[in-house]
């Protein structure tokens, strides 16, 4: 079966920490899932700014509209913070089809109910911790 193919918004410290711990943890999360998760596409600011993970296999943009809207991302991992820049992207995903996990306690709290009603009426997940 395919991976999950993931794209992330943001590959600073957690963004990096995120690909890490999916590469390092691939064979778990591969059996648990049923299928493999991959991080394919991100999304940074500084193109040359030195990484805490390996970037191989991974697509790395200066535009984070090319991850939400890449038709193999199925998942988005917005990692960027705030609730201006972080809203748009959410809310492009959602109505691209894309599932959306986030750990952005200020865009779940301003917006929540417009992400949430967004995502049920697409049929796709928002997950956050």
């Amino acid at each position: 079966m395919e991976p999950v193919k993931v794209g992330l918004l943001g590959l600073g410290t957690v963004g990096g920490g995120t690909v890490n711990v999916l590469q390092r943890n691939a064979e778990e999360i591969s059996r648990r899932a049923g299928r493999g998760i991959v991080v394919t596409h991100a999304a940074a600011r500084d193109l040359n700014k030195p990484r805490i993970c390996s970037t191989d296999g991974i697509t790395i943009t200066a535009n984070p509209q090319e991850v939400v809207d890449d038709p193999e991302v199925a998942i988005v991992i917005e990692l960027i913070g705030g609730d201006t820049l972080a809203l748009d992207l959410v809310m492009r995903a959602i109505e691209n089809g894309k599932h959306v996990v986030t750990a952005n306690k200020a865009l779940i709290a301003k917006h929540g109910n417009k992400i949430f009603e967004a995502a049920q009426a697409k049929g796709v997940m928002v997950a956050f911790e």
